[in-house]
């Protein structure tokens, strides 16, 4: 029962692409919310202020990374072919995993072979859907490019990890149920390290118009915990 150590800390958020900058981004009490980037879908096309649209959002607002199309695939000794067809959560989970090793001073591609065991939520599955509207776009990357549980497995191939390997879907608690499966997998001896994460991204409407017809959404495009003002999440 001895402490677990945190001893690595890597991150994506809008407009806070490491540690450093989010912390910056919370002391001086910015603003992280902004307008649906164009690259994702025309705001226009699907908005409307009324919840009960059929089809419709009634927010334009959310919180976005930026260049989420964008991926060094040779760093990770991937082709740009199978790169096209690994949905962009895979992606990310890889480079802030690696970022998070090196924040803790260990070379990642030291650890093959060792009991380190991988953990990430995620309940999102965008890119899946995207793709398998046109079945003509499916090909033989498609399938381990979009299921969720490789998000864990690609990472633990990549660097050759001998530990447990998963990925969970507890929807908005699932990167911090990540966390817990990592712990339990600690005290159980079962895992020396661990990474554990959660990775979420936003890449067609159809949630947000899910979310508005449930009256989920702020109209305000703000989330107010906790503030009588608040009408809804972004």
């Amino acid at each position: 029962m001895e402490p677990i150590a945190i001893i690595g800390l890597g991150c994506r958020f809008p407009k806070a692409n490491s540690p450093k900058t989010f912390w910056q981004l919370l002391k001086a009490g910015q603003q992280a919310v902004g307008t649906v980037p164009s690259e994702r879908w025309d705001v226009e096309t699907f908005y409307d202020p009324d919840p009960e649209t059929v089809g419709k959002m009634s927010s334009c607002r959310g919180g976005f990374l930026d260049g989420v199309d964008r991926f060094d695939a040779n760093f990770f000794g991937i082709s740009e072919i199978e790169a096209q067809h690994i949905d962009p959560q895979q992606r990310l989970f890889l480079e802030v995993a690696w970022e998070a090793l090196e924040h803790a001073a260990i070379a990642p591609l030291g650890l093959g072979g060792s009991a380190t065991g991988v953990f990430t939520g995620l309940c999102t599955i965008d890119y899946h859907r995207l793709l398998y509207r046109d079945f003509g776009c499916i090909g033989p990357y498609s399938g381990t490019g979009t299921t969720m549980s490789i998000t864990a497995n690609r990472l633990s191939y990549l660097l050759d990890l001998r530990g447990p390997s998963m990925a969970v879907d507890a929807a908005c608690s699932s990167s911090l149920v990540a966390v817990h499966l990592a712990c339990q997998s600690l005290r159980a001896e079962e895992s020396d390290l661990c990474l554990a994460g959660g990775v979420n991204l936003i890449l067609s409407p159809d949630s947000m118009i899910s979310s508005s017809q449930t009256g989920l959404l702020s109209a305000q495009g703000e989330c107010r915990p906790f503030d009588a003002g608040a009408d809804g999440y972004v």
